[in-house]
């Protein structure tokens, strides 16, 4: 079988109805293509009202409809790009999606957990049977949902019906330092996790030292690619143009941080070389690239994930485009 490796990065996200049908996202699609970028994980979110709750509706009035996301893929081909689909469920509180989830009853009836399960496979069937329809190269299936792994049962039913209508290969998307927390693996093609490691000891910290912290996190991405032999994919990657990022790479609360794209461009560059050549590892989808891209003569202020006319771009870019 040829070696999946994808270049990719994440496009989408944040969009509401009718993002993606504007000259500026085709705009911004073009302008990722020159990165050298093959893939994009088209990602888009709907609410469930709260972590506990058991019903996953359609947000008529936000969430991207199935022409926008027709609109993207369209775009995304006439720039050579493959699609991972990536339909995600946030909960209206603000609490964090990783914590969606439910006590285990004693009652005869159906469980919080069943209830939650067979919404989300409807969600699921839904964008997986537009996945099919639209060609789309690979789906992913959800993104760092914890307290919902432990439920591998569920989990199993779920995939099987995804399959049932979508004939690509399908990820998911575990959260760092929790991928061990997956039993079910072996239930998709690709290991997906998202690779926020806090690479960075101090803020500004050399790029030297963050592939000294890179090191074990790729022998551990190894002992999970043996246990499962499916290749592993960073579906989530990146820190922010922001002193202090490579700490915390996940983070986007800290507005105060003063610009800093050298400590982004050594998160991106220590990355890379440290995991570009391993035969099992399958790639990056960085996150992120946004829709509505700033000017370029923003790009020295921005302090936000992109890398759109930043030191990380250029690095980048090199890689994508000459390796």
């Amino acid at each position: 079988m040829e070696r999946l490796f994808i270049r990719g990065m994440t496009w989408g996200w944040g969009s509401k109805r009718g993002d993606y049908r504007t000259e500026a996202a085709a705009d911004s699609m073009r302008r990722l293509k020159e990165t050298g970028s093959e893939w994009i994980a088209l990602s888009f979110w709907t609410w469930q009202e709260t972590v506990h709750s058991t019903q996953i509706p359609f947000d008529y009035g936000y969430t991207v409809t199935d022409r926008d996301i027709e609109a993207a893929v369209r775009e995304a081909r006439q720039n050579g790009l493959k699609i991972c689909l990536k339909p995600v469920v946030n909960s209206h509180d603000g609490i964090w999606r990783a914590h969606i989830g439910f006590p285990e009853e004693e009652s005869g009836g159906p469980s919080y957990w069943d209830r939650w399960f067979e919404s989300y496979t409807n969600f699921l069937v839904h964008y997986a049977e537009l996945a099919e329809e639209l060609g789309c190269e690979m789906f992913c299936v959800g993104c760092e949902m914890l307290k919902t792994e432990s439920q591998t049962a569920r989990w199993t039913n779920t995939i099987a019906r995804v399959r049932e209508v979508y004939s690509g290969p399908l990820i998911y998307n575990a959260n760092h330092g929790k991928e061990e927390g997956v039993a079910w693996f072996d239930q998709v093609d690709v290991i997906g996790t998202s690779a926020y490691y806090p690479v960075g000891s101090v803020p500004g910290d050399t790029e030297e030292n963050m592939i000294a912290k890179w090191l074990p996190v790729r022998e551990k991405m190894e002992r999970l690619h043996r246990k499962f032999n499916k290749p592993v994919v960073f579906m989530e990657i990146g820190c922010r143009s922001a002193h202090g990022c490579a700490t915390m790479p996940w983070d986007y609360m800290h507005r105060g941080l003063p610009y800093d794209e050298e400590e982004q461009a050594n998160f991106y560059s220590s990355v890379l070389k440290v995991f570009w050549d391993q035969p099992w590892f399958g790639g990056f989808f960085w996150w992120d690239w946004s829709v509505n891209l700033y000017p370029l003569s923003e790009a020295k202020t921005n302090r936000g994930f992109d890398i759109y006319g930043k030191r990380a771009g250029e690095i980048l870019t090199e890689w994508y485009t000459s390796r």
